[in-house]
């Protein structure tokens, strides 16, 4: 799960961090007021969406400007004229693809005095299976360019969770990154602070970019991506409340309402299938045999009638889906309650495109033989790779 840029800086503050001074907008005109209880001199005005790259990301409509997701405004009325063109407006960046998204959230800030710009990010390392500090002094930058073209300038720190976070830790990061001093103090606390919020609420990732020395040498957080343990969120009521839906898929979200584990794609061949190894080897031989998935899409080992049921409208609910294959291995899922749920959703929705199930395992005769009763017209898969070629070929012709 994801949150947006302000709620991720309010809670790094609650844990000691040192962000700006920012407020919230959600309607035009609540814009001037936010701003003026800001300080100033100097405004920044920034489009709150779950998508990087926003100061280089353009509006789909011209009545937004050309500037950007990131503005610097030098009055008041110049930041409500901003917040004004941005709002509900469609912003394109390199993460959202072409559809772009809707700007619904406003954040107006405090400007400041930057002297540099750093990278610093924790995160969990899947191939230590632990937790990883990563740093760079390009901060600013898309750390995958700098990753690419400079990975001498990124510093990848592993912390032992025997040990957990220790000063050393951030005097390392200290030095990697040219600070000195009162600075070298200030990253040992501003770390040791990051790595407290970053395991206490079950955190995946956490990137400040940039995280920037100021012209009084002082660190500040000048940006905050968070994200979170979808599994883990039921220990944090106070981070599911942060949750905006509005910026998730709406077939990924109603997935989600039912413990589906589905994930929207580009293709046009819909897959269910229980197992994430299998449904991933679906997707493989699918794409092997000349087509593209349209989801990822586990029903999991306990899936009801009524959860396969639902998982099936999901996947009629993409209008890319030309085609639809069922592969289920039934170990703990019974191959009878899939073909059940797949006539029940067949019946509700209806049928519009080619239909290839393949089942194997717990209650398979009894699955096949509700499916041949059923009166649909539905193609058998033999075997895994029989079941994706005849798929492949109803679609593609």
């Amino acid at each position: 799960m994801n949150i947006h840029e302000y709620q991720a800086k309010q809670l790094l503050k609650s844990y000691g961090c040192p962000v700006s001074d920012g407020r919230v907008v959600l309607k035009a005109d609540e814009a001037k007021t936010a701003a003026g209880e800001l300080d100033g001199p100097l405004w920044v005005v920034k489009a709150q969406i779950h998508a990087g790259g926003r100061g280089k990301g353009k509006f789909k409509e011209p009545e937004a400007g050309e500037k950007g997701g990131v503005r610097l405004a030098k009055s008041v009325e110049e930041a409500e004229a901003m917040a004004k063109q941005m709002l509900g407006k469609t912003l394109v960046t390199h993460q959202t693809g072409p559809a772009g998204k809707q700007v619904n959230r406003i954040y107006i800030e405090d400007g400041s005095d930057i002297s540099r710009e750093l990278y610093l990010a924790l995160l969990v390392d899947r191939g230590s299976s632990r937790v990883s500090i990563v740093c760079s002094t390009e901060g600013g930058m898309d750390i995958e360019e700098v990753a690419a073209s400079t990975p001498e300038k990124i510093l990848n720190l592993v912390i032992d969770p025997a040990t957990g976070y220790m000063p050393y830790h951030g005097r390392r990061v200290a030095f990697s990154l040219g600070l000195e001093g009162a600075q070298v103090k200030q990253m040992v606390a501003l770390l040791g602070n990051l790595y407290r919020a970053f395991t206490e609420k079950d955190m995946e990732m956490l990137e400040i970019n940039p995280l920037i020395v100021m012209e009084d040498g002082n660190l500040k957080l000048l940006d905050a991506k968070v994200g979170f343990d979808g599994n883990a969120i039921y220990r944090h009521q106070d981070i599911a409340a942060l949750r905006d839906e509005t910026e998730e898929d709406p077939k990924e979200l109603a997935a989600s309402k039912f413990d589906l584990n589905y994930i929207a794609l580009d293709g046009e061949i819909g897959c269910m299938v229980n197992g994430a190894g299998l449904a991933m080897a679906t997707m493989d031989i699918i794409k092997l045999y000349g087509a593209e998935p349209a989801n990822f899409l586990d029903v999991g080992g306990g899936a009801t009638k009524e959860k396969v049921t639902e998982a099936f409208k999901i996947i009629t609910s993409d209008p890319n889906v030309k085609g639809i294959l069922v592969n289920i291995f039934g170990g703990i899922m019974r191959c009878d309650v899939i073909a059940e749920g797949v006539i029940a959703a067949v019946k509700e929705v209806g049928l519009k495109v080619p239909l290839v199930v393949r089942l194997e395992g717990t209650n398979v005769e009894k699955g096949k033989e509700i499916i041949n009763n059923s009166g649909l017209d539905v193609i058998a898969g033999d075997n895994l790779a029989d079941a994706a070629q005849k798929i492949v070929k109803a679609v593609k012709g």
